[in-house]
């Protein structure tokens, strides 16, 4: 399965420019708030109507400008799973599954879908209850049902967890995941919760203001991100600018140079990631000053600066298990080669 987008959409105050390609069971389109990540699952599902370019869905055109080609949503055969549901709250479980089976011939038989769906979502015992009188979880269950008794090709996600708390969130992702996989669905999450998209997604497509600036597989996207906005949005927070020296990069803001691997002829930026300092030997160490420790439920976030940094710069992040370690007396602090990332 497969989906290729390439369109463009021009409002007065936002430019939307996507392309991307995806062939893996789950993938997410990660950015921040205003990115443009939800105008892009709406224009996959015919929701708004680009002004130009191309949506091919497993080899089928559901949107070419050139050709003047705008497959009806009714006729996409997409699911797109709402944020707030969409459920009818004047029916019941069984009359809003059945909503979703309007293009069925009039002799299909509408009650063993039910049933089979009802029971691959755990439902069938929900069947009779009002939408009121649904848990959260539950109601995400019936939205899905509704959506998969139309047998669509891909499933489109608007950040689905979003409003959920987090022990629920949780157990929803992992249910979704293991549901998607088991029907053999392809979807598209939409979310800008990194451990969102690190959990459930395959491939990553991050989006910021309105164009795709990293895709790749996900777990390769946030272990070498290229891009400095792809390290800050999945999760680095030390960064700063960086020059090209005799002995690696130069970090003028921290007056150190990191002795790095890799070819550093196009590099703009270092990023650390909190958790990748090391107190024991490695392939740099620096002098640092400890300036406080904040307890976190599980670890300790270690705030410090390099002996020779700006004083005007930000703080340098680091987390760390919770021990018994007097960090206030630590003086040195290490960095392997491979956990610098290097980025443009």
């Amino acid at each position: 399965m497969s989906l290729f987008v390439d369109i463009e959409k021009h409002y007065s105050d936002f430019n939307l420019k996507i392309k991307f390609e995806t062939n893996e069971n789950i993938s997410s389109l990660l950015g921040e708030s205003g990115s443009g990540k939800s105008l892009t699952l709406k224009a996959i599902a015919g929701i708004i109507t680009p002004d130009k370019g191309k949506i091919v869905l497993n080899d089928r055109v559901l949107f070419d400008s050139e050709n003047k080609i705008n497959v009806k949503i009714q006729d996409r055969n997409v699911g797109y799973f709402f944020q707030d549901y969409a459920l009818f709250p004047n029916m019941n479980v069984k009359q809003n599954i059945l909503m979703g089976m309007k293009k069925y011939p009039k002799d299909f038989d509408r009650e063993s879908k039910l049933i089979e769906i009802a029971k691959l979502m755990h439902i069938e015992n929900l069947l009779s209850h009002l939408i009121h009188q649904l848990s959260g979880g539950q109601k995400q269950r019936v939205a899905l049902a509704r959506i998969l008794v139309n047998n669509p090709e891909i499933i489109l996600f608007d950040e689905p967890f979003s409003a959920l708390d987090e022990h629920l969130r949780t157990k929803l992702e992992m249910d979704t995941k293991e549901l998607l996989e088991k029907i053999n669905k392809e979807a598209i999450l939409v979310t800008h919760n990194r451990d969102e998209a690190y959990t459930l997604s395959k491939q990553t497509i991050l989006l910021n203001k309105g164009e795709v600036i990293e895709s790749n597989k996900t777990k390769e996207l946030f272990k070498n991100p290229k891009m400095l906005k792809t390290a800050i949005i999945t999760g680095c927070k030390n960064y700063e600018k960086c020059e090209k020296n005799k002995d690696g990069l130069f970090v003028p803001n921290w007056g150190i140079t990191f002795r790095v691997k890799d070819n550093i002829d196009e590099i703009n930026f270092v990023g650390i990631r909190a958790h990748s300092f090391k107190l024991e030997k490695a392939d740099n160490t620096f002098d640092i000053e400890v300036v406080d420790i904040i307890e976190q439920p599980f670890e300790n976030l270690i705030r410090f600066r390099f002996a020779n940094q700006d004083k005007n710069t930000d703080l340098i992040y680091f987390l760390t298990k919770k021990d018994n370690t007097d960090y206030f007396k630590i003086k040195k602090i290490g960095l392997n080669k491979e956990d610098i990332l290097l980025l443009k």
